[in-house]
């Protein structure tokens, strides 16, 4: 596996850096990886799991925006 520079972490979807979080984290869980190697593997995944925390609380944004929408219509609804 090459990884991706970490600038290029910021085009991945959800799907893609979940994915590849979990490659790495098998990687670092089969213990054979040199120190360095080890290393640049843990600030991936850390890298990784920050995208994938974007684009779950971007998700949810979306959702409690949809939602406030539909209470709001709701609301109008009943007046």
């Amino acid at each position: 596996m090459t990884p991706m520079p970490e600038a290029d972490i910021a085009t991945l979807s959800y799907e893609e850096s979940r994915d590849e979080l979990i490659r790495v984290v098998g990687e670092l869980e089969q213990g054979n990886a040199t120190l360095e190697r080890s290393l640049a593997l843990w600030e991936r995944g850390e890298a990784l799991a920050r995208r994938c925390e974007e684009w779950l609380i971007g998700a949810k944004a979306r959702l409690d925006a949809a939602r406030a929408g539909i209470e709001a219509d709701a609301e109008e609804g009943d007046r």
